[in-house]
């Protein structure tokens, strides 16, 4: 096979695999084998209702397959790839549609096309933009993609909407007017060219002629005394490139099922036996015109390398980078799974540790539970109606019994403080509780920033229940502590405090009032002092709680989940049967089906990379 054979022919496959990938043609046409079957140039062929497009494929392929009738036959684009094989094997087509059917009758590829095209528009006159797919391997054809397009018409018939003009023309110009598309332009030689509704099309998309080609057909059926001269030698219309002349068959040899060699046969001896195009003889014809576009788009193609392979390489980077995030396959053996789950498992713990120590967001939340949180709920605490003097009265009425006090009401004090500071077991399990939800946070969004993890939802969620059940444990350690505090700071008080007590109760004897000290220690003075004693004792203890309550829940909580926050998960995973550990590593569907897509598509991209390499700048 020649370089341009070769070069041709890798772009086809490349075209062909990028189909088989579900790519092209598809809902997301933004993504980048969409963007390189776009990069590669292929053969649109456009033409007017009835202007000989089918007969002008079936000439180039050399064989008929095409539906044929009166009005709208093709009523959906037909992708179809040609491609050139060794003269001694099989010939045969295949539909996308169909993968691995090998068809070797082309009157089932013809009605296939047909059932298929019936499948999305139904049996009206309807028109689809969904491509059909066919794939032709032959001794007799050049590699070649071309693209069969519905006719151009100028009015709607029955059985169609009002806009089917304008919708046949937004399809056909939606692929004519991609820059790598080559144009091939079918005229009727029968009709003026000036009223040639392919010509007027390319002409928008192509004004100056680089991607157009003019075919001419229909010249045997030209009135007598006249012939196209004007437009195949370029004085009507001129084009960059040759109009090339074209005779297929006739319906009578339609109908008689002429053999398509012997119609290329006959349409070469037209040629050179036409007075009018002797001369042209060998620049007409079916063969001629596939040799010409199949020399183009060598020519194309070597100017569009660079680009080709820049986009290649940009997209393997991409797909590589994808692989590993999304991570290769598992290996089957316990001993690797395992390995892999413990990966996955320090992976999560990185992560989570980040957000705790600042290197990710969240830990912040922490702090704020300490500085904010506990000195507002600390605040808030009813205090003022505790020491109220109604309420100071009753408690320490109640705790001298029958025996009034003496100098101070010292089991007065007493139960004061002691109700005073069961107040504070609200903010102190309220810290805690705090600070557990702040964790569970952070560990559910270090599970959904773990990439790694992304692909296994089993191991996910038990990784999510055993960090929850550990956290559990550390709230209910730090709850316990953080109480213990609360209730050490009632068990005992301070000394100083009692020592200092009767100097207080004297010193506020006042000697100017007549009243006696025994008088005024019943008096609302007398309580006034007591609640003014016990909301300074409330307040030096309100002060270390907020200080020793953050340092507890630090210590039982956070520190714990930063050393052993999954210790009793990686117990219960060593325990665990090949099989179990095969479960845990049970991948999402979708992403295993992504990992497959992205692995064909690298494949793609590197063996088109390296054809590219060897071919490109053969000689």
């Amino acid at each position: 096979m020649t370089s341009m054979e070769s070069l041709i022919g890798l772009v086809n496959r490349i075209q062909q695999a990028c189909t088989v990938l579900g790519d092209y043609g598809g809902a997301n046409d933004s993504n980048a084998l969409s963007s390189l079957w776009e990069a590669l140039p292929s053969v649109a062929v456009v033409g007017g209702q009835s202007s000989g497009k089918s007969s002008v494929l079936e000439s180039i392929v050399g064989r008929d397959f095409l539906p044929r009738g009166s009005g709208i036959v093709t009523r959906r684009p037909l992708v179809l790839q040609l491609h050139k094989v060794d003269g001694k094997a099989k010939e045969y087509a295949e539909f996308l549609h169909m993968p691995g059917q090998n068809i070797t009758d082309y009157a089932v590829v013809r009605q296939e096309i047909q059932n298929e095209t019936d499948r999305v528009t139904g049996r009206t006159k309807q028109i689809s933009p969904v491509p059909i797919h066919l794939s032709i391997y032959s001794p007799h054809v050049v590699n070649l993609t071309l693209i069969d397009l519905p006719g151009l018409t100028k009015v709607a018939v029955e059985g169609q909407p009002q806009t089917i003009v304008e919708d046949i023309e937004n399809m056909v110009r939606s692929y004519v007017e991609k820059p790598n598309c080559i144009i091939l332009a079918i005229s009727p030689a029968n009709q003026d060219i000036a009223t040639s509704d392919a010509i007027k099309l390319s002409k928008e998309v192509d004004p100056s002629g680089e991607r157009t080609f003019g075919v001419l057909t229909k010249l045997d059926l030209m009135d007598k005394g006249t012939n196209a001269l004007d437009v195949l030698e370029g004085r009507s219309y001129r084009l960059q490139h040759p109009w090339v002349g074209v005779v297929n068959r006739s319906q009578a040899d339609i109908n008689k099922n002429v053999d398509m060699i012997v119609a290329r046969r006959k349409e070469s001896e037209y040629f050179e036996t036409s007075p009018d195009y002797g001369h042209l003889a060998n620049k007409m014809g079916s063969v001629y015109l596939a040799k010409l576009l199949s020399q183009h788009l060598e020519t194309v193609i070597r100017a569009r390398i660079p680009s080709i392979t820049s986009l290649i390489n940009k997209t393997i980077e991409e797909l590589e980078s994808e692989m590993n995030q999304i991570g290769r396959p598992i290996a089957v053996d316990a001993g690797a799974q395992l390995y892999t789950i413990l990966e996955l498992c320090r992976a999560f713990d990185r992560i989570f540790k980040e957000h705790l120590d600042g290197g990710r967001a969240g830990g912040d939340k922490i702090y704020n539970v300490f500085d904010n949180q506990l000195p507002a709920a600390l605040r808030k605490l009813p205090f003022d109606r505790h020491l109220s003097l109604q309420n100071v009265r009753k408690v320490v009425s109640e705790a001298d019994g029958y025996q009034p006090h003496l100098v101070a009401p010292e089991q007065g004090y007493r139960r004061l403080i002691e109700r005073a500071l069961s107040y504070f077991r609200g903010p102190a399990e309220a810290s805690v509780d705090a600070v557990h939800f702040v964790l569970k946070e952070l560990v559910r969004k270090a599970i959904a920033e773990t990439q790694e993890l992304r692909r296994f939802p089993t191991l996910q969620a038990e990784l999510a229940a055993a960090t929850s059940e550990a956290l559990e444990r550390f709230r209910e350690e730090s709850k316990k502590t953080a109480i213990r505090l609360v209730d050490m700071e009632a068990s005992y008080l301070t000394v100083e405090f009692f020592r200092r007590l009767p100097q207080e109760m004297e010193k506020a004897a006042n000697p100017a009032n007549q009243a006696t000290p025994n008088e005024d220690r019943y008096g609302e003075g007398h309580y006034r002092r007591i609640a003014s004693n016990v909301s300074s004792y409330i307040g030096m203890v309100s002060d270390t709680l907020r200080n020793t309550i953050p340092k507890a829940v630090v210590y039982c909580q956070v520190r714990e989940a930063k050393l052993s926050l999954l210790n009793h998960f990686y117990t219960q995973i060593g325990k665990k049967e090949a099989k179990q550990l095969s479960q845990l590593l049970d991948e999402d569907p979708a992403l295993m089906e992504r990992r497959q897509q992205c692995a064909k598509r690298l494949e793609l991209y590197k063996t088109a990379r390296d054809e590219i390499d060897s071919v490109s700048w053969a000689r």
